[in-house]
């Protein structure tokens, strides 16, 4: 990279300040657009504290940054594309339409990157679910706003239907067939608008439908796993990727099923600070900046561990005993339950003795 670049990321929480550390280590300046000044970005960056959708404020962030970039989904995509310049926001603003929308998402996965995807339908009332087979299992997620379980009602019998029905009734949402899966696991890629980049596949184990431990390499055969980070790299090709992308799978017997995907860093993939030569923030940066991107090795084998609100207190003396592992906090101000505070990463080649946070206690 030939000079300095004044990097502007929307979104102030965890994931903004480890892609701000990163740009920071390359010797880049970082702005925050956050509605609270006190976010965890602020300890890395200057922060304009404003809402999401202030388009002034989004103007403002336009004008002073070479180059624009997200840490979540919800931005206001209509906001940005009113202020931003010619390739400033080298992510685009489609990638974001088609996340923020888990209609738009199936519909570009299954038809325009032609990946597998568990058998679904969209549901835009009560009238949609009325003729189901009750003989299989569902969830109903409404088609945007949802996260970490919220906006979801899982369908396994006829008594279920009562909320199922209230929630179609209150937004436009998709009913996805329950796949039969061995694991969940997710592959980290990269673009920078013309090469991409692949990280090993990771294992994700989920409580109450928010990450808990994360294993990597997963334990999959090398068949599966080559599988997998081929339909990434395809779906990155299919959208020019710039920065990072998650993609959500599911891994059975024999094949991989396409869940959906994070136009951006992921929980998921924090363990790439430590255990990578290059962490998934670092090819962000360098991604959105369009530089050259490095190929990703795993040093070891390693275990990435979220803390919530409710195991701070057992992290820190998790660290305490175990010196060997890496702590990272948010420098979120108040812990509350099944926030995500932190989190813990450790080599091991014995990953199930490494044992979650709150594990048949807070959860």
């Amino acid at each position: 990279m030939s000079s300095t670049k004044t990097i502007g990321i929307i979104g102030g929480g965890q994931l903004g300040q480890m892609m701000a550390i990163s740009a920071i280590y390359m010797g880049h300046k970082v702005i925050t657009l956050d509605p609270a000044s006190d976010c965890p970005s602020s300890r890395v960056s200057e922060v304009i504290a404003a809402p999401y959708d202030d388009v002034d404020a989004l103007r403002q962030l336009s004008d002073r940054c070479d180059v624009l970039t997200y840490e979540f989904e919800n931005v206001d995509a209509d906001g940005l594309d009113a202020v931003i310049k010619d390739g400033q926001l080298p992510q685009g603003t489609e990638l974001l339409r088609i996340s923020q929308n888990r209609i738009f998402e199936k519909d570009f996965l299954s038809n325009k990157a032609q990946v597998t995807v568990a058998p679904y339908k969209v549901v835009t009332s009560s009238l949609d679910l009325e003729d189901i087979d009750l003989s299989k299992n569902y969830v109903l997620k409404t088609a945007t706003g949802g996260y970490d379980g919220h906006g979801q009602k899982v369908i396994t019998s006829a008594e279920d239907l009562e909320e199922a029905n209230a929630l179609a009734n209150s937004a436009e949402c998709v009913l996805e067939e329950f796949v039969n899966f061995d694991l969940e696991i997710s592959v980290i890629v990269s673009g920078n608008g013309k090469d991409v980049t692949v990280f090993p596949v990771q294992e994700n184990i989920h409580r109450n439908n928010i990450l808990s431990k994360t294993i990597v390499p997963a334990r999959i055969s090398d068949r599966l796993a080559d599988r997998a980070k081929a339909i990434a790299v395809k779906i990155a090709e299919q959208l020019n990727l710039s920065g990072t992308l998650c993609v959500e799978m599911f891994a059975t017997a024999d094949d991989i099923i396409v869940n959906e995907i994070a136009p951006r860093p992921h929980n998921s993939g924090h363990y790439s600070i430590e255990a990578c030569d290059f962490s998934q923030f670092d090819t962000h940066i360098l991604g959105v900046l369009g530089a050259p991107l490095p190929a990703i090795n795993l040093h070891e084998p390693a275990v990435m561990l979220n803390i919530l609100g409710q195991h701070v207190e057992a992290a820190e003396r998790y660290v305490t005993e175990n010196p060997s592992a890496h702590l990272h906090m948010y420098g979120k101000l108040e812990a509350k339950h099944n926030r995500k505070m932190g989190h813990v990463t450790l080599f091991s080649n014995e990953p199930d003795n490494v044992v979650e946070f709150g594990k048949g206690i807070d959860f």
